[in-house]
């Protein structure tokens, strides 16, 4: 049997009615910003319970253009984590800033009793992930910001939908940034991002970031940046946006069925899942003993597992002048060596989830009862 990672094949078996919205844009003419992509972020801005998104060219751009806004830039530093996708880290250098990373908890997202001993005069803002889907602790996060006067942008690209007792991500910081990737839950054809704020000032702010500083199409505020999400890809969203409440619990009832199953193997290790916090499972993640040989062993027979990722953001050579080095964030180190990614997407069937399950507990020699 075969199990894939992607789901890209099914999910867009029929494009017809996205491509007649499309058509009718293609009618229109307003090829940049326009009608379609208002209706987006609006409905966007109702999905993570904020007043605002303003939709931008990529979850990268959603949080760099979320920094320049606070004035974050030369000679600032923002606290984050080591356990991330390269553009967290990259979004922070790119306006020259400088990371200051914190380790994680076993949940894979940051620590928030690590952070105050990090924080200096030249500290300016907080970045918390919700790393594969799972929400960062965020009340703790926000208490610590307030104290010491911190701006919290929060790295949701992974965590469309996740809550903290009932309360959305993307809605606890001053800014939140999503990615449209093709493999997020809200997927469009490319590229595509949004930044989700209660704060008008932000959101004007944001509008002429992504587009120039254009007050009109004759006078400029101030020169900025080409990032504007376009009405094409906010046509996608909106269709995609339909099926997100289907996509994540689909996810969510295979993760509970795998930790059901994966729970009783003494090898495996699964992340604590906090009463109140709902994660989407964007990956699903488990540490593993002798990780490698699983790797190989589940992709020898047709299940495309994944590593996310082998190397922590403070081990990497782009970040070598940084100073750090092994051992300083044990944590995400021991993390890295051990996760695997298994399968989640909504289009698994049951016999799917149960062959992955079948095949793990082959591996490790346990007897399902």
């Amino acid at each position: 049997m075969k199990v894939s990672y992607s789901y890209l094949s099914e999910q867009f078996t029929d494009p017809d009615p996205i491509l007649n919205d499309i058509k009718s844009l293609i009618r229109s003419g307003e090829f940049t910003l326009g009608k379609h992509l208002e209706e987006f972020e609006q409905n966007f801005a109702t999905l993570c319970h904020t007043k605002f998104a303003i939709g931008v060219a990529s979850g990268t751009d959603a949080l760099r253009l979320s920094l320049i806004a606070f004035g974050i830039g030369v000679g600032d530093e923002v606290i984050t984590t080591p356990s991330t996708f390269f553009a967290t880290i990259g979004a922070i250098v790119t306006v020259g800033a400088r990371p200051v990373y914190v380790d994680v908890k076993e949940d894979y997202t940051l620590d928030p009793d690590l952070i105050e001993k990090t924080i200096t005069p030249k500290t300016k803002a907080i970045l918390p992930v919700h790393w594969h889907g799972c929400p960062a602790e965020m009340e703790k996060i926000s208490q610590l910001a307030r104290k010491h006067n911190l701006t919290v942008i929060e790295d949701a690209c992974m965590a469309i939908g996740a809550e903290i007792n009932g309360k959305r991500t993307g809605s606890f910081g001053d800014a939140g940034c999503f990615s449209l990737h093709p493999l997020k839950p809200i997927n469009v054809w490319g590229d595509g991002g949004v930044i989700t704020t209660n704060s008008e000032q932000l959101r004007d702010k944001l509008l002429l970031l992504r587009n120039h500083g254009l007050k009109n199409r004759d006078e400029c505020l101030f020169y900025a940046y080409n990032s504007r999400l376009d009405p094409l890809q906010a046509i996608v969203g909106l269709h995609l946006m339909k099926e997100v409440d289907w996509i994540i619990n689909r996810k969510i009832h295979h993760a509970n069925r795998y930790d059901q199953a994966l729970a009783k193997i003494s090898e495996i290790t699964i992340p604590p899942r906090t009463p109140g916090v709902k994660h989407v499972y964007h990956n699903y993640v488990i540490m593993a003993e002798r990780r490698d040989e699983l790797y190989r062993y589940l992709r020898e027979r047709e299940i495309d597992c994944k590593i996310h990722y082998p190397l922590p953001q403070h081990l990497q050579q782009a970040s070598q002048y940084l100073g750090y080095q092994t051992g300083d964030f044990m944590v995400a180190e021991e993390q890295a060596r051990k996760i695997i990614s298994l399968p989640v997407h909504q289009h698994l069937t049951p016999e799917q989830i149960e062959y992955v399950i079948e095949t793990i507990t082959t591996f490790y020699h346990y007897i399902l009862p």
